[in-house]
């Protein structure tokens, strides 16, 4: 049998517009060995993110670009295969930056790396999703940003996604009226499985008109993922001082345009928006992680993922986030 070998996607272009095999290289490597104190990870489970394709691109971020000829950044959830730490065995899990690559050897007590407690109750991608990154940006940006508070209307949009998919729920938990924006009918009728008050096509002729009809009160909470039209259409009806947490926009992403905001409705309706990265809470994390499992072992918080095989299919996945085809949290089932 062959020797196993680390590949590796490597950063070899900067996107144009839509991600393509081409801008990366795909690079075998042996398998590192650990130095003292630290282990070797194998790869199980890939998130792919709207953010990975903000780190492909030269702009001034949260995080430093992904340089080219490096290994192409991402989180994921790796298995101990080998260790050189006396407090860790083959086996455990780790959460982390693995990059889109099949091994990495890490210091497991390094900022960053959480590990994951053995005899997980929840699937293992449910770690990435609902009660991973995915879980707390929802949770941290709704809860500490929007003070959603009951009998308030929440709009969420790209609300089959990873974050809004959970940003819903928790806001029905919260006793609010919850309106979740998608595109296409599985997608919507998906939203009403979850619970959600309304949901509303944008592809569908006349959206905008069922999006005021869904929210007769006016709109208190815009928990924005898309920009773009949806957003100003969104805040133009939104309540006086209604908060608007931000974040993402993916709409534009694909873009080398900068996105723009409707600042004189802003300015009018005394909007408080406020832009959103879950690296400032992350020492909170397990305070989020602690009460998004009690709902979920209630029964009262939902998971769902896209799960794509392969590593190799990793860049092309990554358009499923921009074309609408995934529902729920997008991974990459690695080994």
């Amino acid at each position: 049998m062959a020797e196993p070998t680390n590949r590796r996607f490597l950063l070899r272009t900067r996107p144009e517009g839509r991600v393509k095999r081409s801008d990366f290289e795909l690079s075998e490597q042996p398998v590192p060995t650990p130095a003292p104190g630290e282990v070797v990870l194998r790869t199980r489970y890939l998130s792919l993110d709207p953010t990975n394709r903000i780190w492909m691109t030269d702009v001034e971020q949260y995080m430093p670009p992904v340089a080219i000829g490096e290994v192409m950044r991402g989180l994921g959830i790796g298995e101990v295969v080998a260790s050189a730490s006396p407090d860790h065995k083959v086996g455990d899990l780790f959460s982390g930056l693995v990059g889109w690559q099949d091994y990495i050897a890490v210091v497991p007590k390094a900022p960053g790396w959480i590990q994951l407690p053995s005899g997980l109750p929840v699937p293992l991608p449910a770690m990435l999703g609902a009660l991973g990154m995915t879980g707390l940006t929802a949770y941290f940006g709704l809860m500490e940003l929007g003070k959603p508070r009951a009998g308030e209307t929440v709009v969420v949009s790209a609300a089959a996604g990873a974050v809004g998919s959970v940003v819903g729920q928790i806001a029905k938990l919260q006793g609010c009226h919850v309106v979740g924006i998608a595109g296409g009918p599985e997608k919507c009728a998906f939203l009403r499985e979850l619970g959600f008050d309304a949901a509303i096509d944008y592809k569908a002729e006349g959206w905008k008109a069922a999006l005021a009809a869904a929210c007769p009160r006016g709109i208190d909470i815009d928990f924005e993922n898309v920009g773009g039209d949806i957003m100003n259409t969104v805040m133009a009806r939104m309540n006086l001082h209604g908060r608007v947490v931000l974040c993402g926009l993916i709409s534009g992403y694909n873009s080398d345009q900068r996105p723009t905001g409707p600042f004189d409705t802003i300015l009018m309706k005394r909007l408080r928006v406020e832009g959103f990265i879950i690296l400032d809470y992350l020492p909170r994390a397990m305070e989020g992680v602690m009460q998004l499992s009690q709902w979920m072992m209630a029964g009262k918080l939902r998971h769902h993922d896209t799960i794509v095989d392969g590593l190799e299919q990793a860049p092309e996945a990554l358009n499923m986030l921009f074309d609408g085809k995934n529902t729920g949290k997008l991974l990459i089932k690695v080994s």
